[in-house]
Protein backbone atom coordinates (compact mmCIF):
# COMPACT_ATOMS: atom_id res chain seq x y z
CA UNK A 1 0.00 0.00 0.00
CA UNK A 2 1.34 3.79 -0.78
CA UNK A 3 0.95 6.50 1.01
CA UNK A 4 1.25 9.93 0.60
CA UNK A 5 0.87 11.88 4.13
CA UNK A 6 2.42 15.76 4.19
CA UNK A 7 6.42 16.04 4.29
CA UNK A 8 7.60 16.79 7.88
CA UNK A 9 8.48 20.27 6.97
CA UNK A 10 4.85 20.85 5.24
CA UNK A 11 3.86 19.67 8.58
CA UNK A 12 5.56 21.67 11.11
CA UNK A 13 4.83 24.91 9.13
CA UNK A 14 1.06 24.08 9.40
CA UNK A 15 1.36 22.98 13.38
CA UNK A 16 2.89 26.25 14.01
CA UNK A 17 0.48 28.37 12.42
CA UNK A 18 -2.32 26.51 14.17
CA UNK A 19 -0.47 27.18 17.55
CA UNK A 20 0.38 30.47 17.21
CA UNK A 21 -3.93 30.79 16.13
CA UNK A 22 -4.74 29.14 19.30
CA UNK A 23 -2.36 31.13 21.63
CA UNK A 24 -3.97 34.55 20.16
CA UNK A 25 -7.86 33.70 20.39
CA UNK A 26 -8.38 30.92 22.94
CA UNK A 27 -4.84 32.13 25.44
CA UNK A 28 -3.88 29.02 26.02
CA UNK A 29 -0.32 27.94 26.37
CA UNK A 30 0.76 24.93 24.75
CA UNK A 31 4.36 23.52 25.21
CA UNK A 32 5.14 21.02 22.10
CA UNK A 33 8.11 18.97 22.07
CA UNK A 34 10.89 19.61 19.34
CA UNK A 35 11.00 17.49 16.54
CA UNK A 36 14.35 16.01 15.19
CA UNK A 37 16.17 17.32 12.42
CA UNK A 38 15.95 13.95 10.63
CA UNK A 39 12.45 12.54 12.00
CA UNK A 40 8.78 13.14 11.64
CA UNK A 41 7.83 16.00 14.04
CA UNK A 42 5.85 15.29 17.27
CA UNK A 43 2.31 16.39 18.05
CA UNK A 44 1.98 19.12 20.98
CA UNK A 45 -0.06 17.62 23.67
CA UNK A 46 -2.37 19.86 24.76
CA UNK A 47 -5.37 18.16 26.34
CA UNK A 48 -3.23 16.15 28.69
CA UNK A 49 -0.97 18.06 30.15
CA UNK A 50 2.00 16.76 29.21
CA UNK A 51 0.88 13.25 30.21
CA UNK A 52 0.91 11.17 27.19
CA UNK A 53 4.20 9.29 26.00
CA UNK A 54 6.14 9.79 22.73
CA UNK A 55 7.18 6.05 22.43
CA UNK A 56 9.93 6.20 19.04
CA UNK A 57 10.54 2.98 16.87
CA UNK A 58 11.93 2.23 13.76
CA UNK A 59 9.41 -0.72 13.46
CA UNK A 60 6.45 -0.40 10.86
CA UNK A 61 3.11 -2.37 11.49
CA UNK A 62 2.05 -3.65 8.23
CA UNK A 63 -1.51 -4.18 9.95
CA UNK A 64 -3.33 -4.34 12.65
CA UNK A 65 -5.54 -7.11 12.65
CA UNK A 66 -4.71 -9.62 14.93
CA UNK A 67 -6.09 -12.21 12.51
CA UNK A 68 -3.31 -11.55 10.52
CA UNK A 69 -0.68 -9.85 12.58
CA UNK A 70 2.20 -11.59 12.49
CA UNK A 71 5.18 -9.45 12.97
CA UNK A 72 7.02 -7.84 15.84
CA UNK A 73 5.72 -4.35 15.39
CA UNK A 74 1.91 -5.08 15.01
CA UNK A 75 2.81 -7.73 18.82
CA UNK A 76 3.87 -4.01 20.20
CA UNK A 77 1.29 -2.18 19.83
CA UNK A 78 -1.50 -4.94 20.47
CA UNK A 79 -0.28 -5.43 23.41
CA UNK A 80 -1.98 -1.93 24.67
CA UNK A 81 -4.62 -2.32 22.63
CA UNK A 82 -6.22 -5.76 23.75
CA UNK A 83 -6.84 -8.60 26.17
CA UNK A 84 -6.05 -11.95 25.86
CA UNK A 85 -7.22 -15.37 27.93
CA UNK A 86 -4.07 -15.10 29.34
CA UNK A 87 -1.17 -12.76 30.06
CA UNK A 88 2.01 -12.64 32.25
CA UNK A 89 2.70 -11.17 34.97
CA UNK A 90 5.54 -8.12 35.05
CA UNK A 91 8.59 -8.66 34.50
CA UNK A 92 7.75 -12.75 34.84
CA UNK A 93 7.58 -15.21 32.39
CA UNK A 94 4.43 -16.95 34.64
CA UNK A 95 1.16 -16.59 33.07
CA UNK A 96 -2.10 -15.10 34.92
CA UNK A 97 -5.53 -14.63 34.09
CA UNK A 98 -6.51 -11.65 32.32
CA UNK A 99 -9.70 -11.82 30.71
CA UNK A 100 -9.86 -15.49 32.14
CA UNK A 101 -10.70 -15.40 36.05
CA UNK A 102 -8.47 -18.84 36.71
CA UNK A 103 -5.89 -20.86 34.70
CA UNK A 104 -7.93 -23.55 32.29
CA UNK A 105 -9.16 -26.85 33.65
CA UNK A 106 -8.00 -29.33 31.49
CA UNK A 107 -9.61 -33.20 31.02
CA UNK A 108 -7.79 -36.04 31.69
CA UNK A 109 -6.50 -36.89 27.94
CA UNK A 110 -5.04 -33.30 27.37
CA UNK A 111 -8.04 -32.53 24.88
CA UNK A 112 -10.31 -30.38 26.14
CA UNK A 113 -9.34 -26.74 28.21
CA UNK A 114 -12.74 -25.12 30.31
CA UNK A 115 -12.39 -21.55 30.90
CA UNK A 116 -13.97 -19.71 32.99
CA UNK A 117 -14.44 -15.81 31.73
CA UNK A 118 -14.71 -12.59 33.11
CA UNK A 119 -17.65 -10.67 33.74
CA UNK A 120 -18.78 -6.77 33.37
CA UNK A 121 -15.79 -6.23 30.25
CA UNK A 122 -16.64 -4.37 27.60
CA UNK A 123 -14.96 -3.58 23.83
CA UNK A 124 -14.32 -0.55 22.57
CA UNK A 125 -17.11 0.17 20.81
CA UNK A 126 -19.33 -0.44 23.67
CA UNK A 127 -20.30 -3.90 23.13
CA UNK A 128 -20.31 -6.52 25.92
CA UNK A 129 -17.98 -9.47 25.82
CA UNK A 130 -18.47 -13.23 26.93
CA UNK A 131 -18.24 -16.39 25.68
CA UNK A 132 -19.86 -15.37 22.17
CA UNK A 133 -17.55 -12.83 21.65
CA UNK A 134 -14.36 -14.98 22.29
CA UNK A 135 -15.91 -17.44 20.38
CA UNK A 136 -16.09 -15.39 17.34
CA UNK A 137 -12.75 -13.43 18.11
CA UNK A 138 -10.69 -16.82 18.41
CA UNK A 139 -12.79 -18.79 15.17
CA UNK A 140 -11.90 -15.72 13.30
CA UNK A 141 -8.07 -16.13 13.97
CA UNK A 142 -8.70 -19.53 12.55
CA UNK A 143 -11.03 -18.90 9.70
CA UNK A 144 -9.64 -16.00 7.66
CA UNK A 145 -6.05 -17.39 6.83
CA UNK A 146 -4.20 -14.75 8.04
CA UNK A 147 -0.32 -15.70 8.47
CA UNK A 148 -0.14 -16.65 12.56
CA UNK A 149 -3.55 -18.57 11.81
CA UNK A 150 -1.62 -22.15 11.58
CA UNK A 151 -0.74 -21.39 15.20
CA UNK A 152 -4.58 -22.21 16.53
CA UNK A 153 -5.77 -24.41 13.53
CA UNK A 154 -3.17 -26.74 13.33
CA UNK A 155 -3.92 -27.34 17.27
CA UNK A 156 -7.53 -26.69 17.46
CA UNK A 157 -10.72 -29.12 16.93
CA UNK A 158 -13.15 -26.94 17.93
CA UNK A 159 -14.54 -23.60 20.09
CA UNK A 160 -17.70 -23.24 22.50
CA UNK A 161 -19.67 -21.14 24.43
CA UNK A 162 -20.47 -23.82 27.20
CA UNK A 163 -22.00 -21.18 29.36
CA UNK A 164 -22.67 -17.38 29.10
CA UNK A 165 -19.24 -16.55 30.50
CA UNK A 166 -17.67 -20.23 30.20
CA UNK A 167 -15.52 -21.08 27.14
CA UNK A 168 -14.44 -24.42 25.90
CA UNK A 169 -11.67 -24.94 23.14
CA UNK A 170 -11.11 -28.72 22.12
CA UNK A 171 -7.69 -29.76 20.97
CA UNK A 172 -7.23 -32.54 18.12
CA UNK A 173 -3.89 -33.82 19.96
CA UNK A 174 -2.68 -33.18 23.36
CA UNK A 175 -0.71 -29.39 23.69
CA UNK A 176 1.01 -29.14 26.76
CA UNK A 177 1.38 -25.44 26.20
CA UNK A 178 -1.30 -24.27 25.10
CA UNK A 179 -2.40 -22.29 27.76
CA UNK A 180 0.94 -20.07 27.31
CA UNK A 181 -0.17 -20.05 23.15
CA UNK A 182 -3.65 -18.38 24.54
CA UNK A 183 -0.82 -15.42 25.78
CA UNK A 184 -0.04 -14.66 22.51
CA UNK A 185 -0.74 -10.86 21.46
CA UNK A 186 -2.31 -11.85 18.65
CA UNK A 187 -5.08 -14.09 20.51
CA UNK A 188 -7.25 -11.06 21.72
CA UNK A 189 -10.34 -10.84 22.00
CA UNK A 190 -12.16 -8.27 19.39
CA UNK A 191 -15.94 -7.19 18.67
CA UNK A 192 -18.02 -9.52 16.66
CA UNK A 193 -19.77 -5.85 15.91
CA UNK A 194 -16.45 -4.67 14.36
CA UNK A 195 -15.58 -7.85 12.25
CA UNK A 196 -16.02 -9.89 10.29
CA UNK A 197 -15.28 -14.10 9.58
CA UNK A 198 -14.62 -14.78 6.27
CA UNK A 199 -11.19 -15.82 4.46
CA UNK A 200 -8.92 -12.89 3.59
CA UNK A 201 -11.55 -10.33 5.81
CA UNK A 202 -9.24 -8.41 7.26
CA UNK A 203 -9.06 -4.69 9.02
CA UNK A 204 -5.68 -3.57 9.03
CA UNK A 205 -6.15 -0.14 9.63
CA UNK A 206 -8.61 -0.58 12.52
CA UNK A 207 -8.77 -2.02 16.05
CA UNK A 208 -11.29 -2.94 18.55
CA UNK A 209 -10.85 -5.19 21.89
CA UNK A 210 -10.73 -4.64 25.30
CA UNK A 211 -7.41 -3.44 26.34
CA UNK A 212 -6.44 -0.75 28.71
CA UNK A 213 -6.19 2.15 25.47
CA UNK A 214 -7.95 2.85 21.76
CA UNK A 215 -6.57 2.47 18.37
CA UNK A 216 -7.67 6.58 17.10
CA UNK A 217 -5.29 6.84 14.35
CA UNK A 218 -3.02 4.62 12.03
CA UNK A 219 -0.97 6.30 9.90
CA UNK A 220 2.61 5.26 8.06
CA UNK A 221 4.65 7.15 10.42
CA UNK A 222 2.38 7.29 13.65
CA UNK A 223 0.23 5.36 15.68
CA UNK A 224 -2.04 7.27 18.53
CA UNK A 225 -3.65 5.29 21.69
CA UNK A 226 -6.35 6.71 23.86
CA UNK A 227 -6.88 5.80 27.25
CA UNK A 228 -9.89 3.41 27.11
CA UNK A 229 -12.05 5.00 30.07
CA UNK A 230 -14.75 2.09 30.84
CA UNK A 231 -11.45 -0.30 30.50
CA UNK A 232 -12.09 -3.22 33.20
CA UNK A 233 -9.17 -3.32 35.08
CA UNK A 234 -6.19 -0.76 36.37
CA UNK A 235 -6.04 2.00 34.10
CA UNK A 236 -2.86 3.22 32.62
CA UNK A 237 -0.71 5.76 34.59
CA UNK A 238 -0.56 8.00 31.89
CA UNK A 239 -2.89 9.87 29.41
CA UNK A 240 -1.97 7.78 25.94
CA UNK A 241 0.31 6.69 23.34
CA UNK A 242 1.77 8.30 20.49
CA UNK A 243 4.26 5.72 18.69
CA UNK A 244 6.32 7.54 15.78
CA UNK A 245 7.62 5.70 13.59
CA UNK A 246 11.28 6.54 12.77
CA UNK A 247 12.70 5.92 9.42
CA UNK A 248 16.38 4.60 10.70
CA UNK A 249 18.23 3.82 13.59
CA UNK A 250 20.23 7.22 13.12
CA UNK A 251 16.85 8.90 13.75
CA UNK A 252 15.70 6.98 16.74
CA UNK A 253 19.33 7.62 18.55
CA UNK A 254 18.71 11.02 17.42
CA UNK A 255 15.74 11.33 18.99
CA UNK A 256 16.63 10.01 22.44
CA UNK A 257 19.48 12.20 22.52
CA UNK A 258 17.51 15.31 21.47
CA UNK A 259 14.49 14.34 23.62
CA UNK A 260 12.35 14.77 21.18
CA UNK A 261 10.27 11.07 21.73
CA UNK A 262 9.83 9.86 25.87
CA UNK A 263 11.13 6.37 25.01
CA UNK A 264 13.03 4.43 22.15
CA UNK A 265 12.66 1.11 21.79
CA UNK A 266 14.02 -0.84 18.92
CA UNK A 267 16.01 -0.89 17.22
CA UNK A 268 19.62 0.29 17.44
CA UNK A 269 22.62 -1.24 15.97
CA UNK A 270 25.58 -2.18 18.72
CA UNK A 271 27.59 0.85 18.51
CA UNK A 272 24.33 3.30 19.08
CA UNK A 273 23.57 0.96 22.36
CA UNK A 274 27.33 1.54 23.64
CA UNK A 275 27.17 5.67 22.56
CA UNK A 276 23.47 5.94 24.79
CA UNK A 277 24.93 3.76 27.03
CA UNK A 278 27.76 5.92 27.35
CA UNK A 279 26.39 9.37 27.33
CA UNK A 280 23.09 8.49 29.85
CA UNK A 281 25.41 10.13 33.16
CA UNK A 282 25.65 13.44 31.24
CA UNK A 283 22.33 13.13 29.24
CA UNK A 284 18.83 13.43 29.99
CA UNK A 285 17.89 9.67 29.33
CA UNK A 286 17.81 6.04 31.49
CA UNK A 287 19.28 2.95 30.12
CA UNK A 288 16.82 -0.14 30.50
CA UNK A 289 18.13 -3.57 29.87
CA UNK A 290 17.01 -6.66 29.88
CA UNK A 291 17.62 -10.38 29.15
CA UNK A 292 15.36 -11.31 25.42
CA UNK A 293 14.21 -14.82 25.03
CA UNK A 294 15.24 -13.91 21.10
CA UNK A 295 17.53 -17.01 19.78
CA UNK A 296 20.38 -16.23 16.97
CA UNK A 297 21.87 -19.17 15.21
CA UNK A 298 23.04 -21.10 12.10
CA UNK A 299 21.20 -23.63 10.35
CA UNK A 300 23.02 -25.75 8.27
CA UNK A 301 21.71 -28.13 5.29
CA UNK A 302 21.99 -31.94 6.01
CA UNK A 303 20.95 -32.23 2.83
CA UNK A 304 23.59 -30.69 0.65
CA UNK A 305 26.89 -32.04 0.15
CA UNK A 306 29.59 -32.39 2.79
CA UNK A 307 27.01 -31.26 5.26
CA UNK A 308 25.08 -34.66 5.15
CA UNK A 309 27.85 -35.84 6.83
CA UNK A 310 27.64 -35.43 10.88
CA UNK A 311 30.96 -34.87 11.34
CA UNK A 312 31.70 -31.97 8.94
CA UNK A 313 28.41 -30.13 11.41
CA UNK A 314 30.04 -31.01 14.48
CA UNK A 315 33.35 -29.77 13.28
CA UNK A 316 31.64 -26.25 12.52
CA UNK A 317 30.32 -26.80 15.64
CA UNK A 318 33.50 -26.41 17.40
CA UNK A 319 34.93 -23.99 15.17
CA UNK A 320 32.59 -21.56 16.51
CA UNK A 321 33.73 -18.92 19.03
CA UNK A 322 30.82 -17.26 20.47
CA UNK A 323 32.91 -15.43 23.15
CA UNK A 324 34.64 -13.75 19.83
CA UNK A 325 31.12 -12.77 18.19
CA UNK A 326 29.87 -11.12 21.48
CA UNK A 327 33.35 -9.46 22.22
CA UNK A 328 33.75 -7.97 18.56
CA UNK A 329 30.94 -8.01 17.03
CA UNK A 330 28.03 -7.56 19.16
CA UNK A 331 29.88 -5.49 21.88
CA UNK A 332 28.85 -7.38 24.88
CA UNK A 333 25.38 -7.10 23.93
CA UNK A 334 24.17 -11.00 23.98
CA UNK A 335 24.71 -14.12 25.80
CA UNK A 336 26.62 -16.80 24.31
CA UNK A 337 23.75 -19.39 23.55
CA UNK A 338 24.77 -23.37 24.08
CA UNK A 339 21.03 -24.46 23.37
CA UNK A 340 18.15 -23.39 21.26
CA UNK A 341 16.17 -22.98 23.93
CA UNK A 342 17.25 -20.08 26.00
CA UNK A 343 18.88 -20.26 29.30
CA UNK A 344 16.16 -18.07 30.87
CA UNK A 345 13.74 -21.16 31.07
CA UNK A 346 14.52 -23.80 33.86
CA UNK A 347 14.69 -26.52 31.08
CA UNK A 348 17.35 -25.62 29.27
CA UNK A 349 21.22 -27.42 29.04
CA UNK A 350 24.51 -25.73 27.48
CA UNK A 351 24.91 -28.88 25.15
CA UNK A 352 26.77 -27.31 23.18
CA UNK A 353 29.42 -26.28 25.83
CA UNK A 354 29.82 -28.90 26.82
CA UNK A 355 30.33 -30.99 23.65
CA UNK A 356 32.28 -28.44 21.68
CA UNK A 357 32.96 -25.73 23.39
CA UNK A 358 33.85 -22.36 22.27
CA UNK A 359 36.82 -22.50 18.94
CA UNK A 360 37.72 -25.98 19.85
CA UNK A 361 40.10 -25.90 16.72
CA UNK A 362 41.62 -29.35 17.60
CA UNK A 363 38.52 -30.91 17.96
CA UNK A 364 37.59 -29.11 14.36
CA UNK A 365 40.87 -30.08 12.76
CA UNK A 366 40.29 -34.34 14.42
CA UNK A 367 36.55 -33.75 13.07
CA UNK A 368 37.29 -32.18 9.37
CA UNK A 369 40.10 -34.85 8.65
CA UNK A 370 38.15 -37.70 9.85
CA UNK A 371 35.76 -36.78 6.90
CA UNK A 372 38.31 -35.91 4.49
CA UNK A 373 39.66 -32.70 4.50
CA UNK A 374 42.82 -31.48 4.15
CA UNK A 375 44.73 -28.04 3.27
CA UNK A 376 45.15 -29.55 -0.56
CA UNK A 377 41.31 -30.70 -0.16
CA UNK A 378 39.46 -27.71 2.14
CA UNK A 379 36.41 -27.94 3.04
CA UNK A 380 34.44 -24.56 1.56
CA UNK A 381 31.39 -23.40 3.49
CA UNK A 382 29.31 -20.55 2.20
CA UNK A 383 27.28 -18.53 4.90
CA UNK A 384 24.57 -16.40 3.46
CA UNK A 385 22.74 -14.13 5.24
CA UNK A 386 20.22 -11.09 4.54
CA UNK A 387 21.74 -8.32 3.27
CA UNK A 388 19.98 -6.02 5.35
CA UNK A 389 21.87 -7.21 8.42
CA UNK A 390 24.87 -5.31 9.43
CA UNK A 391 25.33 -8.00 12.40
CA UNK A 392 25.27 -10.82 10.06
CA UNK A 393 27.17 -9.59 8.00
CA UNK A 394 30.55 -9.01 10.56
CA UNK A 395 29.81 -12.36 12.23
CA UNK A 396 30.16 -14.26 8.69
CA UNK A 397 33.10 -11.90 8.06
CA UNK A 398 34.47 -12.90 11.42
CA UNK A 399 34.02 -16.75 10.78
CA UNK A 400 35.84 -16.68 7.53
CA UNK A 401 38.27 -14.63 9.02
CA UNK A 402 39.10 -17.02 12.41
CA UNK A 403 39.16 -20.36 10.57
CA UNK A 404 41.52 -18.84 7.57
CA UNK A 405 43.45 -17.59 11.11
CA UNK A 406 43.33 -20.74 13.09
CA UNK A 407 42.69 -24.27 10.80
CA UNK A 408 45.32 -23.37 7.48
CA UNK A 409 43.64 -23.49 5.12
CA UNK A 410 41.79 -26.51 5.49
CA UNK A 411 38.03 -24.67 5.97
CA UNK A 412 37.01 -21.98 3.86
CA UNK A 413 34.13 -19.80 4.96
CA UNK A 414 32.85 -17.65 2.37
CA UNK A 415 30.05 -14.63 3.22
CA UNK A 416 27.19 -14.32 0.89
CA UNK A 417 25.31 -11.79 1.28
CA UNK A 418 21.69 -11.32 -0.28
CA UNK A 419 18.36 -9.41 -0.36
CA UNK A 420 15.83 -10.02 2.56
CA UNK A 421 13.00 -10.98 0.40
CA UNK A 422 14.89 -13.73 -1.51
CA UNK A 423 16.89 -14.87 1.23
CA UNK A 424 13.92 -16.47 3.36
CA UNK A 425 12.09 -17.24 0.22
CA UNK A 426 15.43 -18.99 -0.88
CA UNK A 427 15.73 -20.89 2.28
CA UNK A 428 12.96 -23.19 2.23
CA UNK A 429 13.96 -24.25 -1.31
CA UNK A 430 17.66 -26.10 -0.06
CA UNK A 431 19.65 -23.40 -2.49
CA UNK A 432 21.84 -22.42 0.71
CA UNK A 433 24.27 -25.04 2.23
CA UNK A 434 24.27 -22.67 5.98
CA UNK A 435 22.50 -19.74 7.08
CA UNK A 436 22.65 -16.89 9.85
CA UNK A 437 19.26 -16.57 11.54
CA UNK A 438 17.63 -15.41 14.57
CA UNK A 439 14.14 -16.87 16.41
CA UNK A 440 11.28 -14.84 17.85
CA UNK A 441 9.13 -16.86 19.77
CA UNK A 442 5.13 -16.54 19.23
CA UNK A 443 4.89 -17.65 23.02
CA UNK A 444 7.04 -18.59 25.95
CA UNK A 445 7.27 -22.57 26.09
CA UNK A 446 10.74 -24.35 25.20
CA UNK A 447 8.46 -25.87 22.76
CA UNK A 448 8.42 -23.16 20.64
CA UNK A 449 12.43 -23.43 20.01
CA UNK A 450 12.32 -26.94 19.41
CA UNK A 451 9.05 -28.00 16.78
CA UNK A 452 9.23 -25.22 14.49
CA UNK A 453 12.81 -25.55 13.78
CA UNK A 454 13.11 -29.22 13.73
CA UNK A 455 10.00 -31.31 13.85
CA UNK A 456 9.33 -33.27 10.19
CA UNK A 457 6.29 -34.21 8.60
CA UNK A 458 7.39 -36.14 5.64
CA UNK A 459 10.61 -37.29 5.01
CA UNK A 460 13.40 -40.34 6.01
CA UNK A 461 16.26 -40.45 7.34
CA UNK A 462 17.53 -41.11 3.62
CA UNK A 463 15.81 -38.00 1.89
CA UNK A 464 15.51 -35.98 4.64
CA UNK A 465 12.82 -33.78 5.30
CA UNK A 466 10.64 -33.07 2.35
CA UNK A 467 7.50 -31.40 4.19
CA UNK A 468 7.75 -29.89 7.93
CA UNK A 469 9.58 -26.93 9.95
CA UNK A 470 12.87 -27.84 9.27
CA UNK A 471 12.41 -27.77 6.07
CA UNK A 472 11.08 -24.47 6.13
CA UNK A 473 13.95 -23.56 8.22
CA UNK A 474 16.66 -24.84 5.70
CA UNK A 475 18.29 -27.60 7.80
CA UNK A 476 16.09 -30.29 5.87
CA UNK A 477 16.82 -32.28 8.90
CA UNK A 478 14.88 -35.09 9.37
CA UNK A 479 15.04 -37.73 12.56
CA UNK A 480 12.33 -39.93 13.84
CA UNK A 481 13.75 -40.21 17.20
CA UNK A 482 13.57 -36.25 17.31
CA UNK A 483 10.02 -36.42 15.83
CA UNK A 484 8.68 -38.47 18.53
CA UNK A 485 10.74 -36.98 21.43
CA UNK A 486 8.86 -33.47 20.41
CA UNK A 487 5.15 -35.60 20.09
CA UNK A 488 6.50 -36.45 23.98
CA UNK A 489 7.03 -33.70 25.24
CA UNK A 490 3.66 -31.78 23.45
CA UNK A 491 1.83 -33.92 25.17
CA UNK A 492 3.39 -34.34 28.82
CA UNK A 493 1.18 -32.12 31.59
CA UNK A 494 3.99 -33.69 34.23
CA UNK A 495 6.55 -30.63 34.57
CA UNK A 496 9.08 -32.69 35.41
CA UNK A 497 8.91 -35.94 33.12
CA UNK A 498 8.62 -33.32 30.43
CA UNK A 499 11.78 -30.83 31.70
CA UNK A 500 13.55 -35.17 31.07
CA UNK A 501 12.62 -34.93 27.55
CA UNK A 502 13.45 -31.74 26.82
CA UNK A 503 16.87 -32.75 28.16
CA UNK A 504 16.61 -35.54 25.54
CA UNK A 505 15.80 -33.23 22.55
CA UNK A 506 18.82 -30.75 23.77
CA UNK A 507 21.49 -33.72 23.47
CA UNK A 508 19.74 -35.46 20.23
CA UNK A 509 20.56 -31.85 18.95
CA UNK A 510 23.69 -31.26 19.99
CA UNK A 511 24.43 -34.65 18.27
CA UNK A 512 22.98 -34.19 15.10
CA UNK A 513 23.67 -30.55 14.62
CA UNK A 514 21.08 -29.57 11.76
CA UNK A 515 21.38 -26.15 13.97
CA UNK A 516 24.43 -24.58 15.66
CA UNK A 517 23.06 -21.93 18.55
CA UNK A 518 25.18 -18.59 18.57
CA UNK A 519 23.74 -15.98 21.37
CA UNK A 520 20.93 -15.28 23.18
CA UNK A 521 20.02 -11.39 22.76
CA UNK A 522 19.14 -8.50 25.20
CA UNK A 523 16.91 -5.84 24.71
CA UNK A 524 17.68 -2.08 25.24
CA UNK A 525 15.10 0.88 25.74
CA UNK A 526 15.97 4.04 26.34
CA UNK A 527 13.41 6.78 28.28
CA UNK A 528 13.78 10.20 29.68
CA UNK A 529 14.89 10.74 33.32
CA UNK A 530 11.33 11.96 34.49
CA UNK A 531 9.65 8.70 33.42
CA UNK A 532 8.37 6.28 36.18
CA UNK A 533 7.66 2.56 35.63
CA UNK A 534 9.60 1.59 32.55
CA UNK A 535 10.58 -2.13 32.71
CA UNK A 536 11.23 -4.63 29.60
CA UNK A 537 9.42 -7.77 29.77
CA UNK A 538 11.13 -10.91 29.14
CA UNK A 539 8.42 -11.66 26.22
CA UNK A 540 10.36 -8.60 24.88
CA UNK A 541 7.37 -5.74 25.53
CA UNK A 542 7.02 -2.96 27.50
CA UNK A 543 3.67 -2.62 29.59
CA UNK A 544 3.32 1.31 28.57
CA UNK A 545 0.03 1.48 30.96
CA UNK A 546 2.64 1.09 33.55
CA UNK A 547 4.54 4.11 32.70
CA UNK A 548 4.10 7.52 34.22
CA UNK A 549 5.39 10.96 34.04
CA UNK A 550 6.98 12.95 36.93
CA UNK A 551 4.51 16.31 37.86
Amino acid sequence: MNWFPLSAKQFRSVAKFFGLFCLCFFLIVSCGKRPTASGPSVSPDTSTGGSRLTVGTTLKPRTLDPADAYELAASNVLYSLGDRLYTYKLGTDQLEPQLATALPKISPDGLTYTIPLRQGVVFHDGTPFNAKAMTFSLERFIKNGGKPSSLLSDLVESVKASGEYELTIKLKNAFAPFPSLLAYASLCAVSPKAYEIGTGKFTPTNFVGTGPYKLVQFSPNSIRLDVFDKYWGKKPSNQGIDFEILTSSANLYNSVTTGAVDIAYQSFDPDQIVGLQNRAKSGNWQVIEAQSNVMNYMVLNTKQKPLDKPEVRQAIASLVNRQLINERVLRNQGDPAYSMIPKTFDVSKPVFEEGYGDGNITKAKELLTKAGFSKENPLKLEVWYSSGSAIRQQIASLLGEYAKQQLEGIVQIQPQAVESATFFANIRKGIYQSALLDWYPDFTDADNYIQPLLSCTKGSEATGCEQGASQSQGSFYYSDRMNKLIQQERAEQNPQKRKQIFVEIQDLLAKDVPLIPLWQSKDYAFAKKGLQGVQLDPIQQLPLWEISKNK
